[in-house]
């Protein structure tokens, strides 16, 4: 599980709309990575249409976000498409980068245990190392606490 002043887990996924992100191309900005359980959720929705509506703010710092969650590209397609999200989604279906940034964890719901995704939110500094990281995330407020630590690098 990476720490703070780790270097962050490289990787490429493919993305909605089509094409691939690769951590490694985006050097040279930092970049904000937030890891949600499932698209279209409630949660889900407010975080993904949350970074969606600072995405210019994020920008205007230099920072680029990106959502990664375990659904298909095509989930992704429909979620932006039905709540005119303006922020990239990663799809990470083999969970290879959830496992990497220790996010694919067990989780306990009404008493019964499952794997799944913690919602987790990491800050990479331009030079590929993790400036912060946010776990257990509750939704409300947090983008704008990430949107003040991006502005505070």
């Amino acid at each position: 599980m990476p720490d703070i002043s780790d270097t962050a887990p490289d990787f490429t996924l493919p993305r909605d709309g089509g094409g691939e992100v690769s951590l490694s191309g985006l050097r040279g900005g930092a970049v904000v990575l937030f890891f949600y359980p499932r698209d279209d959720t409630p949660g889900c929705t407010r975080e993904s249409i949350g970074f969606s509506a600072h995405l210019q703010a994020f920008a205007d710092a230099g920072v680029q976000v990106f959502g990664i969650s375990r659904d298909s590209v095509a989930k992704h397609d429909k979620f932006v498409a039905k709540h005119d999200l303006t922020v990239p989604l990663l799809s990470d279906e083999d969970g290879a980068v959830c496992e990497a940034y220790g996010v694919w964890v067990e989780k306990t719901m009404y008493g019964k245990k499952s794997m799944g995704i913690e919602r987790a939110t990491f800050l990479i500094d331009a030079g590929g190392t993790i400036a912060r990281i946010w776990r257990k995330v509750k939704v409300d407020g947090h983008v704008e606490e990430v949107l003040e630590a991006v502005k505070a690098m």
